[in-house]
């Protein structure tokens, strides 16, 4: 049971970090500093509309979050079969 929760935890992480990641961040949850005293961490969210910003890839902002989002959650899916098999 522990290691259900230890997983529910690790893919929530990994859902907030995506979701810091998009452009539909809302919360300021630290200062204009950044998280930890780093600048490209800022509280408004969106790296992803910022790293692609100049690019030829800005318009497709939403789709490449949804594929990384898909793949990373899946990744974490199939790791967690691989090793919930092996305590069977």
């Amino acid at each position: 049971m522990s290691k259900r929760i230890l997983w529910m935890i690790i893919t929530l992480l990994a859902a907030a970090i995506l979701f810091y990641l998009s452009r539909f961040w809302v919360f300021d949850l630290w200062g204009r500093e950044g998280l930890f005293g780093i600048q490209q961490l800022r509280p408004q969210g969106g790296l992803l509309g910022r790293w692609l910003r100049g690019t030829p890839l800005a318009p497709f902002e939403l789709l490449i979050w949804v594929i990384g989002f898909f793949l990373i959650l899946t990744g974490l899916e199939k790791a967690y079969d691989r090793l919930s098999n092996r305590d069977k």
